[in-house]
C-alpha cells in the first residue's frame, strides 16, 4: 500500500507511576519514535508483513533527524522538506492503566510546499501504476498541518482513481468532509470523528460496554456512506468497528483484550483492514484482519507494532452481523 502521511512527529511514549500537577515528575521508562498516524500505519504494515510506503513532510533539521530514524527502523518512507520543525506527541502512560496525550499543532505549512507534497504523492501513486508489484491501494491518513487545503486528500482521491488505485481516507473535520465529495472507495474514521461530519459537533466515545454502541456506530456509517463513502468504516474503540455501503450495514464486535497502550489500535486497524483489501479479500475478511490487528495492538506497551501469531489467534473470536437495507 501506498500511505500519505503527512503530519509527522516525533513520539515520546512516557511511563509514570501517576500524573501529579504541579509537582516535578520522573517517569520510570521512555520510548522516543518517529511517530505520526501514517508511519503508525505503515510501521504495522511491516509488523504484519504488508509491503507499504509512506510519504511523509520532513520540517526542518528534525524532520531530517526524523526521517534518518525512519530509515534505521526500515520503514519505507519518501520524506519531503518543508519549513518549520517536526512537532512532537507526548503520550503519558500511568501504571493503573490511563493514557495522556499532548499534541503539538505542528509547523504552518504555505500553499507551494503542499503543492511540492502532493506532487510526490501523486507521482507514487502513478509509479505504482507502472509495476504489476505495485500498491493497489492509497491510505490517506491522519491530520494534515494548519495551513494546507481542506481538499487536501480530496485531490489525491482522485490522483489515485485517476491511476485506477482505490483509496482509503482516515482523517476527521473539514479535511474528511471535503474527501467525501470526492467518493473514495474507504473512509475510516473514529465514532466521534463521523458523528462531528454529519452533526456539526464531536460525538462522545464509546466504552466497550456501551448499550449503544452498535447503533451509533452503524447509524454513523450509513450517514458517511450517503456522504460519498463507498464503504464506511466507523470505528468504536474497544467496542467494535461499523461499517456500511450502500446496500448493507456489517458491525464486528472487537474481542476482549487486556489493553496495555490503545494510541496506534486504530492505525494498526488500518493497516491491516488496507492489506487485506489488496489481497482482494471480501469486506467481511478485512473487517476481521483489521479489527484482530487493532486488538493485537492494543495489548503492546507502544504503538503501531502488532504481533502477527495474535493477530491470527484473536481472528477465530470475530464474527460479523450483517443487515441489510429495506426499502423506504
Amino acid at each position: 500500500m501506498l500511505i500519505a502521511g503527512p503530519n509527522l512527529t516525533t513520539d515520546r511514549v512516557l511511563s509514570i507511576d501517576a500524573i501529579r500537577p504541579g509537582e516535578v515528575l520522573r517517569f520510570t521508562d521512555a520510548h522516543v519514535a518517529p511517530g505520526g498516524k501514517g508511519v503508525n500505519v505503515a510501521r504495522a504494515a511491516r509488523a504484519l508483513g504488508i509491503p507499504a510506503h509512506v510519504v511523509v513532510l520532513a520540517a526542518g533539521r528534525t524532520g531530517r533527524a526524523v526521517a534518518e530514524l525512519l530509515d534505521d527502523e526500515g520503514l519505507g518512507a519518501t520524506a519531503i522538506p518543508m519549513s518549520g520543525e517536526v512537532r512532537a506527541a507526548v503520550i503519558i502512560v500511568e501504571h493503573g492503566g490511563r493514557i495522556t496525550v499532548l499534541n503539538e499543532p505542528g509547523p504552518e505549512i504555505s500553499a507551494a510546499e503542499w503543492s511540492r507534497y502532493a506532487a510526490a504523492v501523486t507521482a507514487a501513486i502513478r509509479g505504482s501504476g507502472h509495476s504489476d508489484a505495485g500498491a493497489k491501494l492509497l491510505v490517506c491518513s491522519g491530520s494534515v498541518p494548519p495551513g494546507a487545503p481542506p481538499h487536501a486528500y480530496a485531490e489525491l482521491v482522485k490522483a489515485a482513481h485517476g491511476a485506477s488505485m482505490s483509496a482509503l481516507v482516515d482523517a476527521s473535520g473539514p479535511v474528511l468532509e471535503a474527501a467525501l465529495a470526492a467518493g473514495p472507495d474507504y473512509v475510516s474514521p473514529s465514532l466521534s470523528e463521523a458523528e462531528g461530519v454529519l452533526y456539526g459537533r464531536a460525538g462522545q466515545e464509546v466504552e466497550a460496554g456501551a448499550p449503544d454502541a452498535r447503533e451509533r456506530s452503524i447509524e454513523a456509517a450509513r450517514g458517511i456512506a450517503e456522504r460519498g463513502a463507498r464503504t464506511a468504516l466507523v470505528t468504536a474503540g474497544a467496542a467494535g468497528v461499523a461499517a456500511a455501503t450502500r446496500e448493507q450495514s456489517l458491525w464486528m464486535a472487537a474481542p476482549r483484550v487486556a489493553a496495555r497502550n490503545p494510541i496506534g489500535a486504530g492505525d494498526a486497524f488500518v493497516a491491516n483492514f488496507a492489506g487485506a483489501v489488496e489481497r482482494e479479500q471480501s469486506l467481511e475478511g478485512a473487517l476481521a484482519a483489521g479489527v484482530a490487528a487493532g486488538a493485537a495492538s492494543a495489548e503492546t506497551p507502544l504503538p503501531g507494532r502488532p504481533d502477527p501469531s495474535r493477530v491470527q489467534e484473536l481472528l477465530p473470536q470475530l464474527a460479523v452481523q450483517r443487515f441489510w437495507k429495506t426499502s423506504g
